[in-house]
């Protein structure tokens, strides 16, 4: 019975999709409709998924005659699909306005994001790699055709062209891997290498490491860590912005839930052959992707340059584990958390005071935005407030988290490197908010047509705020405790034996 439970949010979704895409051949149902079924959807697979976040932690096959373990119900890809879940809802809610007047978004916008929420769903319970790899196939062609929507624009072109054609490349080495580890181990499952690689740990593992090496550089592309990051600025930039918004926020932390599986699980006796690898990319990430955010003119270019720091304290928290093995893995599941509430809010954001096509993203845009809408400038005060790692944010705790980690893992130099990118940081986030509230304004009120968008938004703000606080001044609310204790939970359930 619980294995039928288990499956029953990704069925919904899966199902959902099919029939919001069958809805979209009749011309007389509106896309506010079609948002609102979209919605309904969610919400009954995130009402389904919620109840067992609070449970012990859990660990099961599902249907293991029938798929023959390749999906798992755990208390780690519960968390990841609870986020997922929660950043399509919540990218539906905040770009409702955007959606609405804008005609390039058809009936098959809510079909994509179901279709690549399915992905996503199936990639965090997926236990065997090629099942791993088309459910992040099915994520990515649907985020592609999303990124591609507004095909009036140059921009939007180009960026589905260069996203789908690195974004192929990218997915081979995945596939190439995969068979480079079966080659030598004779499986794709991955608590089966796991078990070889143990049982031979004293033999040749060239083909493993060869193929695992692949395996990284799929995921480092996806997670736009350097070198593998040159789509990232113009794919952000050219996507709309409701688009991105669910791209940064939901996409980026679902490549995680397989990067975590993968390597905690099959690699963690052999990670530490990574190990100089992994500390280069971490390193050239995070200044080439400090330097790219410095110098940009445009808030979404920056955020999107952004991006890549945060990625690279989340490579941090990776590298630590190889030596600290689960203590340091559940700050990179807290930090995911951090960074999905504060790029969420950001992105959606912008996509609400953008909602009529004017492109107001650049930092001249926002010049006296406080002094004609001081709630919105608040709230996006909070987020990169947040973003900067600024105390009394949920931002800060996440890279206390990492760099504490680093630091016990004896990783001091990438815990120091990251310190000092934080604090590079605060040039590009504090940039926004001293041209929102001490210059006067150069453009008037924008038009506000939804009530429910800055609701959400401020909802956010406020989660921010009580993820890094709350938990000091109401203990028995949930909080920040409450976020690391699902973190633990999540990792802690991957070693369950089966």
């Amino acid at each position: 019975m619980n294995e039928l439970v288990s499956l029953i949010p990704i069925l919904t979704i899966g199902i959902g999709a099919i029939v919001v895409m069958l809805l979209g051949a009749f011309t007389k149902i509106s896309i506010k409709i079609l948002a609102r079924i979209t919605r309904t959807i969610i919400i009954i697979a995130l009402a389904i998924t919620l109840p067992s976040l609070f449970s012990e932690q859990f660990s099961y096959y599902v249907y293991p005659d029938i798929f023959h373990n390749m999906l798992i119900n755990d208390s780690f890809g519960l968390l990841f699909n609870l986020l997922f879940l929660l950043g399509a809802l919540l990218s539906i809610y905040i770009g409702n306005v955007y959606i609405e007047k804008n005609k390039f978004f058809t009936s098959e916008t809510f079909a994509l994001i179901l279709f690549s929420l399915f992905g996503m769903m199936l990639l965090s319970m997926a236990t065997e790699m090629i099942t791993a790899f088309i459910s992040l196939e099915i994520a990515s062609l649907s985020i592609y055709v999303l990124v591609g929507l507004n095909r009036r624009s140059h921009k939007s072109s180009e960026a589905v062209f260069k996203y789908l054609l690195l974004g192929s490349f990218g997915g081979s080495f995945f596939l190439m891997g995969t068979a480079f580890i079966y080659a030598q181990t004779g499986t794709t499952q991955l608590g089966e290498i796991a078990t070889f690689i143990s049982s031979n740990i004293e033999k040749d593992m060239t083909l493993v490491i060869v193929g695992g090496t692949l395996v990284m550089m799929t995921l480092m592309f996806k997670i736009s860590a350097v070198p593998f990051q040159a789509w990232t600025l113009d794919v952000y930039d050219g996507a709309s912005l409701p688009v991105t918004a669910y791209m940064a926020s939901t996409f980026k932390i679902a490549i995680f839930a397989i990067a975590l599986r993968i390597f905690l699980v099959d690699f963690q006796l052999i990670q530490d052959i990574w190990d100089q690898l992994l500390m280069i990319v971490t390193i050239i990430t995070l200044i080439v992707g400090s330097l790219l955010a410095v110098i940009q003119t445009n808030i979404k270019r920056m955020l999107a340059a952004s991006s890549m720091v945060h990625s690279g304290y989340l490579l941090i928290a990776l590298a630590s584990t190889g030596i600290s093995g689960t203590s340091a893995a559940p700050s990179i599941i807290f930090y995911l958390i951090a960074y999905f509430l504060s790029a969420i809010g950001a992105f959606g954001l912008l996509s609400y005071v953008s909602w009529d096509t004017k492109r107001r993203t650049t930092y001249e845009d926002f010049k006296g935005f406080a002094h004609m809408h001081p709630y919105l400038a608040l709230i996006m005060t909070i987020f990169m407030l947040s973003f900067a790692g600024f105390p009394s944010t949920i931002g800060f705790l996440g890279k206390f988290y990492i760099f504490t980690g680093a630091i016990e893992a004896g990783y001091t130099v990438l815990a120091i490197l990251g310190v000092l990118s934080a604090f590079v940081s605060i040039y590009y986030y504090f940039r926004l908010i001293i041209v929102m509230y001490f210059y006067p304004s150069q453009h008037g009120a924008i038009t506000l047509t939804s009530r429910v968008t800055p609701i959400v938004i401020g909802l956010i703000a406020i989660t921010v705020l009580w993820g890094g606080i709350g938990t000091s001044l109401i203990s028995f609310l949930p909080g920040a405790n409450n976020f690391i204790e699902f973190a633990q939970n999540s990792i802690a359930s991957l070693f369950i034996s089966h």
